[in-house]
């Protein structure tokens, strides 16, 4: 045979007087039984992640009490949702993550200067400058590869960096 389930004194008024306090929170706010079942599940999971710290002496009003504000809470909660929804002329379908037409036409000017700007470099600086920044090899194994010193591609980095950063300020200059 199963053990009986004890509730502490608040959550066993809840169970015993569900559907009334459904029903009050229905006629009160003349919202359909869903949100009225909500209201008052949400609060029988506040009294029992947080119980009163004193002792409840009226459970029946303490708990119309606390469903009571819960639904209004709600209630303003969805009531301004639902008058910013209204004073937006049209809500968009959806935020696109792509960059626009606009964007996309810069990114490609920016990537042509810069193309154009690294293709102006010295030989051996442009060479070290790819292996690095484009294909993104270490300086050392840079170095390793190309039978220079390490300095040799500190060097030649901050040359083409330069070269790119001078090709994108003269076009925000111009």
């Amino acid at each position: 045979m199963p053990r009986e389930q004890t509730y502490p004194p608040l959550i066993a008024a809840l169970v015993r007087h569900y559907d009334e306090l459904v029903e009050h929170l229905r006629r009160r706010f003349g919202a359909d039984r869903g949100f009225a079942r909500d209201v008052v599940h949400d609060v029988c999971v506040n009294l029992l992640a947080e119980p009163p710290r004193q002792p409840v002496l009226t459970p029946i009003a303490y708990l119309r009490r606390a469903t009571l504000n819960l639904a209004i809470d709600r209630h303003r909660v969805e009531r301004a949702r639902a008058a910013w929804v209204l004073s937006m002329d049209e809500l968009p379908d959806g935020v696109s993550e792509a960059p626009g037409q606009a964007r996309r036409l810069d990114a490609a000017r920016e990537f042509e200067r810069l193309a154009a700007a690294i293709e102006t470099l010295p030989p051996r600086c442009r060479e070290v400058f790819v292996l690095h920044k484009v294909h993104e090899l270490p300086q050392a194994e840079v170095a390793l590869t190309l039978g220079i010193s390490r300095k040799a591609v500190e060097k030649h980095v901050r040359l083409g960096l330069a070269a790119c950063r001078a090709a994108l300020q003269r076009e925000l200059g111009s």
